[in-house]
């Protein structure tokens, strides 16, 4: 009886991927998901191979089903291989972290010491801190660019070891050129990482145009329900996996078996959710855009944000997240009309305090809706308005999320 997991043909709309892959194997009376193993130590004898279960701080069961799962999503094809299409391309690997940060610290670790990281000037504002902390200690260089300025992203890659890409941008959706800034990172030698949170494997696949590593908080879209705190990292270069690898297990950035298993059932239905927070983002990007209380909304959806025609052109969907900044009242000055000021923060922190289906909180990518003042957060790039909402939308109804947020506004 075979115990190898269930391997979904190839060529399956990612849709139905991520229903499919990373079920155990097909058998008379057996599982269709998998168990929660709980083992922190395996029966082993000898010298131990690298791909032999021993100690689960190496390697685990309880992470495989989800791995392979990501892998196929991120690959592009079935689980653990493929490119889009049925190219050669080499097969994924996925490596699931015990957090977004723990992911990020890996792809970090890629840069030596003295060396030189490319990164975006707006990002998740962590990941930005660690970089400030890599560098003071380590001495790396640390360039920051417009990653939708295309030029001075390539300009930037000269003599660099790391680019990191955020695409779009948090919290400012900035849309980046994936095909012409991970080409140029290639053309140069330079390893990318692009953290695709925001558009999930079901908005864009990095990969595909290039990167040499995915990067997820998986505590976002792919669980999707708030309730698990993950991360992982996706490459087709083996040797880059075993190094990712190595640095989990050495630093510890491992995740739980219940943790792991409550990320994949999340995974499941997230092509239904992600469908319908794409859809209700739009409309609602769509109606801010007319408000009379709304200076001005940021969503790739809408034919006048600056990054539409790219992420028309690259992505499948626009995302599910909206910047917004309320209108001053009348008589603010100019600071305030800048999103400055202490009467344009008075007046952001005032849609949050007034939203009663909203959830003011600082995470995204759940079922629920959520906003919250990116400022408020002292290490947020100085670069964003003070008074930029950012808005993760759910799965609620559209109505009653426009419901909510219209009456905010206006009181």
């Amino acid at each position: 009886m075979s115990t190898a997991p269930h391997t979904p043909a190839a060529g399956l709309s990612p849709a139905t991927v991520v229903v499919s892959a990373g079920r155990p194997a097909r058998e008379q009376g057996g599982h269709i998901n998998p168990s929660v193993p709980l083992n922190s130590t395996y029966v082993s004898r000898g010298v131990v191979t690298p791909d032999e279960l021993s100690y689960a701080r190496g390697d685990n069961d309880a992470w495989h089903p989800f791995e392979e799962a990501l892998a196929a999503l991120e690959g592009g094809g079935e689980a653990g291989g493929g490119a889009a299409g049925g190219g050669a391309a080499a097969p994924a690997t996925a490596i699931l972290f015990s957090s977004g940060m723990a992911a990020i610290a890996a792809a970090f670790s890629l840069v030596p010491d003295g060396g030189t990281l490319v990164l975006p000037r707006h990002a998740y504002q962590a990941g930005m801190v660690l970089a400030r902390q890599i560098s003071e200690r380590h001495g790396v260089t640390l360039r920051y660019v417009d990653i939708a300025d295309t030029d001075a992203v390539v300009a930037a890659l000269d003599g660099a070891d790391l680019l990191l890409v955020e695409s779009p941008t948090n919290p400012m959706l900035e849309v980046a050129d994936l095909p012409a800034v991970l080409g140029a990172a290639r053309a140069a030698g330079v390893r990318s990482v692009v953290d695709n949170t925001f558009a999930t494997p079901l908005g864009q696949r990095p990969l595909e145009h290039g990167a040499d590593v995915v990067l997820h908080s998986v505590t976002k879209y792919l669980a999707g329900h708030s309730d698990v705190v993950l991360g992982a990292l996706v490459t087709r270069d083996a040797a880059l996996a075993a190094t990712l690898r190595e640095h989990r297990t050495l630093h510890g950035a491992i995740a739980g078996p219940f943790e792991t298993w409550l990320a994949l059932r999340g995974l499941r239905t997230l092509a239904l959710r992600f469908e319908r927070a794409q859809a209700s983002a739009a409309e609602l990007a769509r109606r801010l855009a007319e408000h009379p209380e709304v200076a001005e909304v940021r969503h790739p959806s809408l034919p006048g944000d600056p990054g539409h025609e790219r992420a028309k052109a690259q992505m499948n969907g626009f995302g599910a997240i909206i910047g917004v900044r309320p209108r001053p009242r009348p008589g603010a000055g100019d600071a305030e009309a800048a999103g400055t000021g202490p009467a344009a923060v008075e007046r952001a922190d005032a849609v949050v305090d007034a939203v009663r289906l909203w959830l003011p909180a600082t995470s995204l990518g759940g079922v629920e809706s959520m906003l919250e003042r990116r400022r408020r957060w002292g290490t947020e790039a100085h670069t964003v308005p003070e008074d930029l909402l950012r808005l993760s939308v759910g799965i609620e109804d559209v109505e009653d999320l426009w419901a909510d947020l219209d009456a905010a506004l206006r009181a």
